[in-house]
């Protein structure tokens, strides 16, 4: 499997793909040789940035874990889920969002201008919106004050629905996921994702990078996340097997989330046909 034409950038996923956290995220392990293909980029000058689908931190607390662990990822390099809703909250002009997430995720929602409440204090009945994100904590009274928003008429938007991540104890769910299913459930309404595969986060991907979106290399190891943002925004799909995906899933992937390549991890991507010289 050949790539017929190169990327002039490149989007990474975290988990899985640049590094393995544990279950509650909370320590990192770079994956083998990554370290080293970022580095061969920025010597290359070929742009990249770090997108991941985890809401738990802002930028400015998760990048220097990574960097902790060798990864040369400055802090305006990594991008959230929360970087991709709180443009949008912001655009729209909701005057109170309902967040179901942890203090990090109102914090990095807050850091861009979204005025958000969470469940139980004051305002918390008007929100215009219902935002759920990394929240191993949440409640039945979380999921029922977030249920009567949505029934009322409030926009209903996630950092993820993607079920699964890996991690280096094995797959592990998604919060998130498992929140909306609930929500979904009670009122009928699905969410509209801001993290990967959404179409606003890929727009974020290619702006920030500085070119189009069909000149982006969207490396990661999850088939939904990635692969199928990648397809469906005419970008690159390079799939890894260091994750969630082995080689035999990748290959019985239907064509909307079929990688263009597969590589068993991101230190191929040092060979000299999958780089821009």
């Amino acid at each position: 499997m050949t790539l017929n034409r190169q990327p002039k950038g490149f989007m990474f996923d975290l988990d899985g793909t640049l590094i393995l956290s544990d279950r509650k995220l909370g320590g990192y392990t770079a994956i083998p040789g990554a370290a080293e293909a970022l580095a061969a980029l920025d010597e290359r000058g070929i742009p990249w940035i770090a997108m991941t689908n985890g809401s738990a931190y802002p930028a400015r607390v998760q990048a220097p874990r990574l960097r902790a662990v060798g990864l040369p990822v400055r802090d305006d390099r990594l991008f959230t889920p929360n970087s991709v809703a709180g443009r949008a909250m912001v655009d729209r002009g909701y005057e109170s969002v309902l967040v179901l997430g942890t203090l990090g995720v109102v914090d990095a929602l807050e850091e861009l201008g979204v005025p958000c409440v969470q469940p139980g204090e004051n305002g918390a009945a008007e929100a215009d919106c219902v935002y759920v994100a990394w929240h191993p904590d949440c409640s039945m009274d979380d999921i029922h004050a977030a249920c009567s928003r949505v029934l009322d008429g409030a926009d209903f938007l996630t950092a993820s629905d993607v079920p699964f991540f890996a991690t280096r104890d094995g797959r592990s769910f998604g919060y998130s996921c498992a929140i909306n299913g609930a929500i979904a459930r009670v009122t009928g309404r699905e969410p509209e994702p801001t993290g990967k595969p959404s179409a606003l986060a890929l727009s974020l991907v290619a702006e920030q990078l500085g070119i189009d979106a069909s000149d982006v290399g969207v490396v990661g190891d999850d088939a939904v996340a990635e692969i199928q943002m990648a397809r469906a925004g005419g970008a690159i799909g390079i799939a890894v097997t260091s994750g969630s995906t082995s080689a035999d899933e990748w290959t019985a992937q239907p064509e909307e989330r079929a990688p263009h390549l597969v590589i068993d991890s991101v230190c191929d991507l040092l060979d000299h046909d999958l780089l821009p010289a």
